[in-house]
């Protein structure tokens, strides 16, 4: 049965991240930069100025929704900001060579107009129940904006986000917590899981407002341990940097030799593996975290913006961090994959607290991705079959996260992959044809600022 269900989970895998799909995801950032008049780049400083600038401004903003755009964007960076930037990146160093990571920031680029056009989306086609609260996302952006002979697509996506939430975002990630703290500690992996049970569950119960209270304090939090200690490993090795980032541009066109315990890698293996961990990480284009940006009380194209730094941020700045660690310490040449590789990065650069950062940080890391991929699971359960359904979800996320910790998980590694890459297509296809309508709700925003339109703004 097993045997039966990778056979075909491998052919399935091979289609939904093969180089037509590839060239989908990335097609598609690329076209909405063009629609957008490359916003992310001409207007990034006005992206922070009414984003990350208000919150430090203490600016409140107003409307219907159930948590602030910091909140957010932070609950959305909690999904985001996790296992991706620590082991996907080393995943992606290590099978696809230093010049993976070049390509990892090409997704990244148009990636940002991506993750824009679901927050945007999120919040223009949202849901106002009868009680106040909030529901929104792809499905509700496909039913909506598209009508409601597309609801069959709108279902598709929730049936596969639904099922991904018990994977990538439950299971995958208790297991990964349980493993590090029976590797660093000898902990066994059942205390893990009963722990992580009883964390998760004391927030989600709570619903979106708890989730997004836990999530606004966390996700700062972890990420600025997992840059501090990056950035002192960095300052250590600051005669390797140039190097490092030469390998990386180099690479992403030539092929990467072998070194040491590195296998070497061609052109398109760097770039199959950047795309594919890019997304991993960044999750731009899968349509998840338009599910929480729904929720937050802000205007359409403002709430967009939250988007962009929110990818910024994860690939361009984490994922970053990590790589130049990787490479500026020699650890890729170990021939260590995945977290292990991270590890020994860490550890080799800065002996003793080095491999701490990165425990601490997969601990958090793997926390509040659960938290978000909760929500994510519960709002696709009830879109499919109505608020009833949203307590016992919980509960068997709960489960299943048990199962996990204590669990081997390659199958389900691999099975997740898969769903991830799947929830992905109905998502691509609504972002395309909706593009004309993010075009206009630019449009509209500026006009409504009293501000001239530049060129190619439309």
């Amino acid at each position: 049965m097993v045997d039966w269900i990778t056979t075909i989970n491998n052919f399935v895998n091979g289609i939904v991240w093969g180089p037509p799909f590839m060239i989908l995801l990335a097609g598609t950032g690329l076209y909405l930069t063009i629609r957008l008049g490359f916003f992310q780049f001409t207007h990034l400083r006005h992206a922070w100025h009414h984003s990350f600038g208000k919150f430090f401004r203490r600016e409140m903003d107003t409307g219907d929704g159930s948590i602030s755009p910091f909140e957010a964007v932070s609950s959305a960076m909690a999904a985001t900001i996790g296992v991706g930037n620590i082991a996907g990146v080393a995943t992606a160093i290590a099978l696809g060579g230093p010049g993976a990571i070049f390509w990892m920031w090409i997704i990244a680029l148009v990636g940002m107009a991506t993750k824009m056009a679901e927050a945007t989306l999120g919040v223009k086609y949202r849901q106002v129940n009868a009680d106040g609260s909030v529901s929104g996302g792809v499905f509700w952006y496909i039913e909506k904006g598209l009508g409601p002979r597309w609801k069959w697509l709108a279902v598709l996506y929730a049936l596969f986000a639904g099922i991904a939430a018990f994977g990538i975002g439950n299971m995958v990630q208790s297991n990964t917590l349980s493993q590090a703290m029976n590797t660093a500690f000898g902990v066994p992996t059942w205390v893990s899981g009963i722990v992580a049970l009883i964390a998760v569950g004391a927030v989600t119960l709570g619903g979106i407002t708890r989730i997004a209270k836990t999530a606004s304090k966390v996700v700062p939090l972890m990420a600025l341990i997992y840059i501090a200690g990056s950035l002192v490993i960095l300052f250590l090795h600051f005669e390797a940097i140039p190097a490092a980032l030469k390998m990386i541009v180099v690479h992403a066109f030539e092929p990467a030799p072998a070194a040491g315990g590195f296998a070497g890698a061609t052109v398109a293996e760097a770039i199959r593996y950047g795309v594919a961990r890019g997304i991993f990480s960044n999750e731009a284009g899968l349509g998840s975290a338009s599910i929480i940006h729904a929720q937050a009380r802000n205007k359409p194209f403002v709430q967009g913006f939250w988007g962009v730094w929110e990818v910024f941020i994860d690939t361009l700045v984490v994922c970053t961090m990590t790589a130049l660690v990787i490479l500026t310490t020699g650890a890729f040449e170990t021939g260590d994959n995945g977290a292990d590789l991270t590890a020994t990065a860490f550890s080799t650069g800065l002996p003793g607290p080095g491999g701490y950062v990165v425990l601490i940080s997969i601990v958090f890391f793997a926390y509040t991705t659960m938290l978000a991929w909760n929500f994510y699971g519960e709002k696709s359960w009830e879109y499919l079959f109505g608020e009833r359904v949203v307590l016992p979800y919980r509960l068997l996320f709960l489960g299943f996260l048990m199962v996990g910790a204590v669990g081997g998980l390659e199958l389900i590694w691999a099975v997740a992959d898969t769903f991830n890459g799947l929830m992905a297509a109905p998502n691509l296809i609504a972002l395309v044809l909706l593009a004309g309508v993010m075009a206009r709700e630019k449009k509209d925003y500026f006009l409504g600022l009293g501000k001239p339109m530049r060129p190619g703004d439309l």
